[in-house]
């Protein structure tokens, strides 16, 4: 499933407000719920913070991929954020994260879930992406290396 799918720019926040862990969820629930109303964001944020308590989505160089699945949710739905400051997130190296994906799935959903976030982490893997997403100017120039990206993972 390519991320021109199930990103909108609606979904993209080009600079966090946040300064914590659960600010930067409910933000990021916040730019879902916002577009798609029939998801409620409080829930979201509260699947989101059960998952951090079994470990931190933070995966070091700078990213955290927060999770979760919830029941009426009929389509993967992505949304990102920036924190050109950085916070903490309890990220396996320590460090603070600065990009973050959030990705909610239907509850039912194993197959497709783990595909996009296995699909997420591969663009992630690479610096050159990671240092154009935290150079980017707009949310529309986010939006643009997000999808030029994935769709270089096609080739």
């Amino acid at each position: 499933m390519k991320l021109s799918e199930i990103i909108k720019k609606d979904h993209i926040i080009s600079e966090l407000q946040s300064k914590d862990k659960k600010s930067v969820l409910d933000e990021l629930a916040e730019a879902i719920s916002q577009n798609d109303p029939y998801i409620d964001k409080n829930l979201l944020v509260r699947v989101l913070l059960e998952r951090e308590q079994l470990g931190s989505t933070g995966i070091g160089d700078g990213v955290a991929i927060p999770h979760g699945k919830l029941p009426g949710v009929k389509r993967p739905i992505v949304s990102f954020g920036r924190s050109v400051k950085g916070l903490d997130f309890d990220s396996m190296d320590g460090q603070p994260a600065y990009l973050f994906f959030l990705l909610l799935a239907p509850e039912n959903s194993s197959g497709v879930h783990l595909q996009v976030l296995t699909r997420i982490a591969r663009i992630l893997k690479s610096s050159a992406f990671r240092k154009e997403l935290m150079n980017a100017g707009t949310k529309e120039d986010l939006y643009r290396i997000i999808i030029h990206s994935d769709e270089d993972f096609e080739q």
